[in-house]
């Protein structure tokens, strides 16, 4: 393997291989969720453990006067500005994944909730490549999503 960015991927920190690993769980979850709020909100979540696993490899705080917080999204487009467009996506995704969360129906529709999983599979995947791992394999949502419907899943 390469290094990208300076990121030996085989000296990654531990909190990087776990956020991953959250990532992959909480997408996992979103797939088979047959609630649409729920299968919303986790793939905005898997996508925010995304970008925690690639700042907890790539941000070095630098110790200076108390500035205001910036949210993961910020953060992201700071840190790695080649993901600035993602962090954009995912940032204006987040007032549908705080209603999501609340149990609002209407938070967001089927296609939204089936096109953020596949997204945030496809951001997962950038990040991985981005600190120099395999990507996983893409997960076939339009399938699951199909199967669910019919009565199959």
């Amino acid at each position: 393997m390469t290094e990208h960015h300076g990121v030996n991927p085989y000296a990654l920190p531990a909190t990087t291989h776990s956020y991953l690993s959250r990532a992959a769980e909480s997408l996992s979850e979103a797939i088979a969720s047959d609630e649409v709020p729920t299968r919303y909100a986790c793939a905005h979540v898997a996508a925010l453990r995304a970008a925690a696993a690639l700042l907890a490899a790539r941000a070095h705080p630098t110790p200076t006067r108390r500035r205001p917080q910036k949210n993961a999204w910020v953060l992201l487009s700071e840190v790695a500005p080649e993901l600035a467009e993602w962090a954009r996506f995912f940032a204006a995704g987040a007032g549908k994944r705080a209603a999501a969360e609340a149990g609002s129906p209407r938070a967001a529709t089927e296609r939204e909730a089936d096109d953020l999983v596949r997204d945030a599979d496809r951001f997962l995947a950038v990040v991985e490549q981005s600190l120099g791992l395999v990507p996983h394999a893409p997960v076939q949502v339009r399938v699951v999503a199909t199967a669910r419907r019919v009565g199959v899943a």
